[in-house]
């Protein structure tokens, strides 16, 4: 992250397809305001126009569960069909610290590792790196997991005395694979994790945004029936990015260390509480607001985002296709979400961070290595490109010079293309 970052500060002329953001054509200072001002109003209301206590809840240190945690447990209803006690709901300083704490609690010995399939996001293995939580690899599919290697895997290491604990997965427009399961294979996943007794955790960050004629799957939170899943969310890319919300629902029942039970919910407020206290109650109100300005649907609150990230997505593909025609053999391939953030682009060169540089610099385009996501610094033949931060026009301009790229470095490759400044 802090690589692509310096990158990006160092050639800001270069067009970016590595940055996976929301687009910023739709911010607006005004409804953050709004937004909180909504918030408030339920506040007035609810606490029968106690304005001492309205201010003590936004503006004091909070909960350590988080104080929007009712209104999140309605919009997981209205949008997922998922049905949660709002208890079971810890509001986090965006995901990445639900993902920290959620592996904090899991790992309770040396033996306790994780299950992943890869490529997969890269802060998995660095919040699994901080709590030192060995990652496991199960080999990806086109249809996003291989459930033989999956089995595999765990018998493999339960033979070697580890514990798999859980399997990160994100189940719909995974990053960087933009890969979703189809509906067999989530139920399949379901019944392995109840058969080999590991649980589920489940990153839903891009799920809203797909195409608007299609029917969502339902997540596997909303098909879980023996509480083998934890949910983690965020309203990173569907609330406001600069306000850090996430969220983990973790119903499950474990031992409190004294002969008892308690929530993992609870468990992970205690590392929590340790950690970053709580999180701020006015970014948490704001999007309080939001979830109830728009009736606690996110699908609907980010219609015109979809719509973006659709038009964009299609100007994406249509764009690779026009300039990597099959009958040019160019060696170029991709695969074809139909929605998310993210396409995945095969190329006749093994790529690394240098190659990265030289794009920048040279041809004004960046983009993400897929070894990241691999975490083994081995350059592979595959590019993630990120279509949501751009407008049209600056997809267009930037599949120009990514194409500029991709030909130099085949003559280069084949021995045909003359130096450039005195560089091969």
């Amino acid at each position: 992250m802090n690589f692509l970052n310096e990158v990006s500060q160092r050639f800001p002329d270069a067009i970016s397809f590595a940055a996976g953001r929301p687009f910023e054509g739709l911010f607006d200072t005004e409804l953050v305001h709004r937004y909180l001002r909504r918030y408030t109003d339920h506040l007035m209301e609810r606490f029968d126009d106690d304005v001492a206590l309205v201010r003590r809840t936004v503006l004091q240190y909070g909960r350590t569960k988080g104080i929007i945690h009712d209104l999140i447990a309605r919009n997981l209803a209205v949008d997922e069909n998922v049905v949660v006690d709002p208890e079971s709901i810890v509001v986090t300083v965006g995901c990445q610290e639900a993902l920290f704490l959620t592996l904090r609690a899991l790992r309770r010995t040396e033996k306790d590792c994780l299950l992943t399939v890869l490529p997969c996001y890269v802060g998995v293995a660095g919040a699994a790196e901080l709590v030192d939580m060995p990652l496991l690899p199960v080999k990806g599919s086109p249809e996003g997991i291989d459930l033989a290697d999956l089995v595999a895997v765990v018998k493999r290491a339960r033979e070697s005395g580890l514990r798999p604990r859980a399997l990160y997965v994100v189940a719909d427009f995974a990053n960087p694979s933009g890969i979703s399961l189809d509906l067999e294979t989530r139920e399949q996943l379901l019944r392995l994790a109840e058969e080999h007794d590991f649980l589920l955790l489940e990153d839903n960050p891009y799920g809203i945004f797909h195409a608007p004629d299609a029917d969502p799957l339902p997540t596997l939170k909303a098909l879980d029936r023996d509480r083998r899943v934890i949910h983690l969310g965020s309203f990173a890319k569907t609330g406001l990015p600069g306000a850090r919300i996430g969220y983990a629902i973790a119903d499950q029942l474990v031992s409190d260390g004294n002969g008892g039970t308690q929530s993992l919910a609870d468990q992970l407020a205690k590392i929590k509480s340790m950690l970053t206290v709580n999180t701020s109650p006015i970014a948490q109100a704001v999007i309080g607001g939001k979830l109830l300005e728009h009736d606690f649907s996110l699908r609907a609150a980010n219609a015109r985002e979809n719509a973006v990230y659709q038009e964009n997505l299609r100007h994406l593909l249509a764009g690779l296709a026009e300039r990597f025609p099959p009958d040019q053999r160019s060696g170029v391939t991709w695969n074809v979400p139909t929605g998310g953030f993210f396409v995945v682009l095969d190329v006749p060169f093994p790529v690394d961070d240098e190659l990265l540089e030289l794009s920048a610099r040279r041809h004004r385009v960046l983009w993400t290595p897929m070894h990241h996501f691999y975490g083994d610094g081995e350059p592979r033949h595959q590019i993630r490109l990120s279509f949501s931060y751009l407008t049209v026009d600056q997809i267009a301009v930037g599949l120009d010079r990514l194409a500029e790229f991709i030909h130099d470095q085949r003559e280069r490759k084949s021995g045909t293309a003359p130096c450039r400044g005195g560089q091969l």
